[in-house]
């Protein structure tokens, strides 16, 4: 019953075209609202001139309707800023930009504020928008595949256009030619049919979108061979004026980002500039739709039109700038009038002949496709809205010379551009090139890499490739590669005769003694056909992947046909969100004499001390620097290399830091960032200083949903590239001090892969006491009658192994159903100071049926809990 429902609602034709008239008729309905709307507000706005000044009602209105649409889209769907157009066409190349229900509610609510407010902004680009976003929502009830919801959204897309111009083909081209770039059939017929509804609806609805006498237009146009040269002239205008206009959107974006205010205030700024400046021409410019009119059918003096396009072309920048809800399109169409305008009046003034309408139509298609780089679906647009024959000519050569010229000075999509301010890049992968030249050893490597410990012993080992599927481990110490060790070895020691193993116990072999350890590497940068020779010629299965002797990934065959078979499938040319790096404002260096690097990212004075102590002494132990970090968060609109922010009481806090470091002849590095997020700022430090452990404290607690201990802490498990050091403080003076209460340790062992690092932190962690004493558990169901020890007793000759070591060490048995249960009841019962956990990544962050095991220790007892998860990344 299952498979036979889940076939029928497989995405066939039928269902596509089936969502592609739904799709069109509330795309029509949609953008048929958002003209009457801001019509109907546009013209309440003209009228209560008639009653007020001009000069006080159109800057007040401006403000208080650009600030509320500014609010709507700040407070409920930020993605609905803008034209909506770069968002639609990122969501279609699978940027994780969010297209729905909501987002399409929202701008069209505030479109229609902001569109009736006066700014100078269209209505088609958000009828974009709204369309592509009901599409998705409705595309969400389907269990489909991506591509089909992609088509779908491509859909919306184009019937929201279609129904803003009353264009259906266009509405088809302008996916083809700038959002999909889609030939399918599939494409193609839901496309068709989802613009053909969408401009049929709105037609009978009156969603017409320039409003112009037909009759009029088509008596009044006219095309002659002479007036070719003055038809260039005007492509080459438009496609300078054009380029300029892209050029000045960019400009003004950055104005406002610079001007560092939000959102609502910046759409309320541009509204009462736009009033001011509205209300200062002629009344005749408060009504855009007559003068648009006024300006194609040639009733407008020259003078006119060229005030028209100044006021229009700054107006324009000023509101878009501001990120207010509005689009392109209507604007550049006035502007290509008003240039159309002028030289067809200049060409009638000097041969005598010509009709300035033809040149104002075709000025509108040149200008229009110099702005959004779409020449064919400008000249469907306006011979779509004429249905004038006599300008295909014009149109075709006014828009080619348009679009070859702003190409040239300006070249690329604006669309793209003002993606790319955000953070986002589309790239598109070159087919003819193959992966293997082109991909790196980086590139495909698993960045997640299982390791064994120098120090474990040959008993240890085998246990470690009991439990797990690999054939082989690279070996490493202090975080460096320094072997590798496969089964075939330890099969070849086991039946060896050499009496050098012969005599001796499992348990008193260690790897660094078995491992191969000049074993075969590849840096990053090695190209994959490189790769793949090295594991031929040498007859190998796998290679490690090294970073000036840092072990950062390992590399199969497997992965190498893996991403040949993504380059193939296009995968790999997906784009990323990149968001905007954190910024360094102070900054301290010591000299770089370690062997390693440990980063302590500090935040809480009262805590700061006790970290840094934990921090100096695993440094001392291990011969390593310190870097401290202090970072400090600024509001999402603000940039982080333009914010000026105060240091002082952060300075404070990196200073006691460089006192200890002093104090212990520790190199110490301090820094403070400026940043959107923390746990961004914080791996950005891991990758750049190339961290070898980072010790970083918590609370004991979170209150996010869906977060096990809290949005930074468990970002950096799952990401940090490096050994992580989570440590909850317990009840223990806070002061620089050492504390005497860290005497009495307690460390479950379980025989994972992170217990030998939780013993090999100890020796360093345990100089902070005055007579430390270490207890180490093993938890076991109270139905087993005889618990094996062996785990324990391995961990004591691990610990004893270290040098200096004389604390006392005891290896007890403890029954209890859970893990947790065991050791809460232990650490309340017998009252120990610090309880030190061995974990991965998984078992940091997994939920499962009982709880997180190390997140409910470190909840549940008062005590010092440290968490440790080696350097397994993501």
């Amino acid at each position: 019953m299952n498979q036979r429902f889940r076939t029928w609602w497989q995405p066939r034709r039928g269902l596509a075209i089936a969502e592609a008239c739904i799709i069109g008729l509330v795309a029509a309905l949609s953008a048929v609202f958002l003209k009457v709307g801001s019509g109907w507000l546009g013209t309440w706005r003209v009228h209560t001139t008639h009653l007020l000044p001009a000069w006080l009602v159109l800057p007040a209105i401006g403000l208080v309707l650009g600030f509320l649409a500014g609010w709507l889209v700040d407070r409920l769907a930020p993605e609905a800023s803008g034209s909506g157009i770069p968002q639609v066409k990122a969501s279609l190349a699978n940027v994780p930009v969010t297209l729905s229900w909501r987002v399409a509610g929202v701008k069209l609510l505030s479109a229609i504020v902001a569109i009736g407010s006066g700014m100078t902004l269209g209505r088609q680009g958000p009828t974009v928008q709204v369309g592509a976003g009901l599409a998705a929502g409705m595309s969400r009830w389907v269990p489909t595949s991506p591509d089909h919801r992609r088509q779908m959204i491509a859909a919306g897309a184009g019937a929201g256009l279609a129904a803003a111009f009353n264009a259906p083909i266009a509405g088809v081209l302008f996916i083809v030619e700038e959002l999909l770039q889609d030939l399918s059939g599939l494409t193609l017929g839901t496309a068709i049919i989802a613009s053909f509804i969408g401009g049929v609806i709105s037609r009978l609805l009156g969603g017409g979108s320039l409003d112009l006498n037909l009759q009029l237009v088509k008596s009044s146009s006219q095309f002659s061979i002479p007036e070719i040269p003055f038809f260039i002239l005007l492509g080459i205008l438009a496609g300078l004026f054009g380029a300029l206009f892209n050029r000045g959107i960019i400009f003004s974006i950055k104005f406002y980002e610079r001007l560092h205010i939000s959102l609502p205030l910046r759409v309320a700024l541009a509204g009462f500039i736009s009033g001011i400046v509205v209300a200062l021409l002629p009344p005749s410019f408060r009504d855009n739709t007559g003068l648009r009119e006024s300006l194609i059918t040639g009733n407008s003096h020259p003078s006119v039109a060229a005030i028209a396009f100044a006021a229009q072309f700054i107006l324009t920048l000023i509101a878009f700038g501001s990120g207010a809800p509005g689009g392109l399109f209507a604007p550049s169409l006035i502007l290509g009038s008003c240039l159309g305008h002028i030289i067809g009046v200049s060409e009638l003034y000097i041969t005598g002949v010509g009709s300035p309408t033809t040149y104002a139509l075709a000025g509108m298609g040149g200008f229009f496709s110099a702005v959004s780089k779409v020449p064919i679906t400008a000249i469907v647009i306006v011979f779509e809205m004429t249905t004038d024959f006599n300008l295909v000519l014009p149109l075709m050569i006014v828009s080619v010379a348009a679009y070859l010229v702003a190409d040239k000075v300006m070249p690329g999509s604006l669309y793209e551009k003002l993606l790319e301010l955000k953070g986002i890049t589309l790239t598109k992968e070159v087919a003819m090139e193959g992966a293997l030249s082109k991909l790196t050893a980086k590139d495909v490597m698993q960045e997640r890499v299982e390791t064994l410990d120098a120090e474990m012993t040959l008993e240890e080992a085998m246990q470690a490739f009991a439990r797990s599927h690999h054939r082989g481990f690279p070996v490493v110490e202090d975080s460096k590669l320094v072997g590798i060790v496969t089964q075939s070895d330890l099969l070849k020691i086991r039946e060896s005769t050499n009496h050098t193993f012969h005599d001796r116990n499992l348990a008193d072999i260690f790897l660094k003694e078995i491992m191969t350890s000049v074993p075969m590497t590849v840096s990053p940068i090695h190209t994959l056909s490189n790769v793949l020779y090295l594991l031929d010629r040498h007859q190998i299965s796998r290679l490690p992947v090294v970073d000036r002797r840092k072990l950062i990934g390992i590399i199969t065959r497997a992965d190498i046909i893996r991403a040949e078979a993504d380059h193939l499938n296009g995968e790999n040319a997906t784009p990323k969100l990149r968001p905007e790096p954190s910024y360094i404002v102070y900054q301290t260096r010591s000299p770089s004499i370690g062997r390693g690097k440990l980063l302590v990212p500090i935040a809480n004075p009262e805590t700061a001390g006790v970290l840094l102590q934990m921090a100096a002494a695993i440094a001392r132990d291990r011969h390593y620097e310190i870097d401290c970090v202090q970072v400090m968060v600024i509001p999402r609109h603000s940039s982080p290399s333009e914010t000026q922010v105060r240091t002082a009481k952060s300075r404070r806090l990196l200073r006691q830091a460089e006192v200890l470091a002093k104090k212990w002849k520790i190199p110490l590095h301090t820094q403070i960032r400026v940043t959107h997020d923390v746990a961004q700022a914080i791996l950005e430090t891991i990758n750049e200083q190339h961290i070898d452990l980072i010790l970083m404290g918590w609370k004991g607690n979170t209150s996010t949903p869906g977060r096990i201990f809290g949005s930074v802490v468990d970002t950096i498990i799952r990401q940090a590239t490096c050994e992580v050091v989570l440590v909850k403080l317990g009840k223990t003076p806070q002061s620089p001090i050492p504390s005497p209460q860290f005497n009495r340790w307690l460390v479950p062992v379980a025989g994972g892969p992170n217990s030998p690092l939780a013993i090999k932190l100890l020796p360093a962690l345990i100089t902070l006491g005055n007579d430390p004493k270490i207890r180490l558990i093993q938890v076991f169901k109270p139905s087993e009658l005889k618990p094996d020890m062996s785990i324990s007793e391995q961990a004591i000759r691990r610990l004893m192994r270290r040098r200096k070591l004389s604390s006392t060490v005891v290896a007890l048995p403890i029954q209890a159903n859970s893990v947790a249960e065991g050791v809460i009841n232990l650490v309340e019962t017998e009252g120990y100071d610090v309880v030190v956990l061995g974990a991965s990544r998984e078992g940091l962050l997994q939920q499962a049926i009982q709880g997180n095991i190390p997140e409910a220790i470190a909840s549940g007892v008062e005590s010092t809990v440290i968490l440790v998860r080696g350097a397994m990344q993501k």
